[in-house]
C-alpha cells in the first residue's frame, strides 16, 4: 500500500541571490556608517571619567578651622 500515500513532486528551489561585492556602493556606505557608529561610541566611553558607582575617593567632610584664634 505504499503507492496510496506517495509524496508529491516538489518544484526545484530558486537559485540563491548573488552576494554583494566589497566594491558595491551599498556595502561601502554600510561600512562607513559602522565605522562612524564605533567612533561615536568610543568617544562617549572616553568622556566618562568615573565608574558607575561614582567617585571612588572619600569625600572631604572636615571644615576648615582657624588656628591660633583667641580662645
Amino acid at each position: 500500500m505504499g503507492g496510496l500515500f506517495s509524496t508529491p513532486d516538489l518544484p526545484a528551489p530558486a537559485p540563491p541571490a548573488p552576494l554583494p561585492t566589497p566594491e558595491d556602493p551599498e556595502v561601502q556606505r554600510r561600512r562607513r556608517e559602522e565605522r562612524q557608529a564605533l567612533r561615536r561610541r568610543r568617544g562617549r566611553g572616553a568622556s566618562i571619567l568615573t565608574s558607575p558607582l561614582g567617585d571612588p575617593a572619600a569625600p572631604t567632610t572636615r571644615r576648615a578651622t582657624l588656628l591660633g584664634g583667641g580662645g
